[in-house]
């Protein structure tokens, strides 16, 4: 469910999502066209869209553990200064502290935390929030 709001207007959103892909590129979709609403610039749609897919694979994979049962909610808000993105999984949660730096030379080759560094990389802000099932990531307008 949604409540799309016209140009320039804030957009919030909640999506309650199962593991099919046509709806969570639905949601994807409904996401990004709120932030074009908004007139961000393509550098700026391209990260949000990368770690919102980052955020949704790991609650899916590694929260859910699979499981097509369990649902993941996301919770956005989309004004014209910033985009804020929660990504609420079925879980137990995970320390983020235990997850791998994978750009130190022992962890190039192990898989893992691969996808929060991308999300640390591409947002302003990203927060594990206790248990560590919910991720809160916060994008920025650039100022020119």
């Amino acid at each position: 469910m949604t409540n799309a709001a016209a140009s320039n207007e804030e957009f919030a959103g909640r999506f309650v999502l199962t593991s099919a892909r046509e709806e969570i590129e639905r949601a994807e979709k409904s996401l990004l066209l709120a932030i074009e609403r908004q007139q961000y610039d393509r550098s700026s749609l391209f990260a949000i869209r990368l770690a919102l897919e980052e955020a949704l694979t790991n609650a899916f994979k590694h929260g859910n553990k699979g499981d097509p049962s369990k649902t993941v909610r996301v919770h956005c808000d989309i004004q014209f200064d910033a985009v804020t993105i929660d990504v609420i999984d079925e879980g137990s949660g995970f320390d983020p502290d235990a997850v791998p730096d994978p750009t130190e030379s022992e962890n190039l080759e192990i898989p893992s935390g691969r996808g929060l560094t991308l999300m640390r990389a591409y947002m302003t802000e990203v927060q594990i929030l206790p248990p560590g099932n919910r991720v809160k990531m916060k994008y920025v307008r650039p100022t020119e």
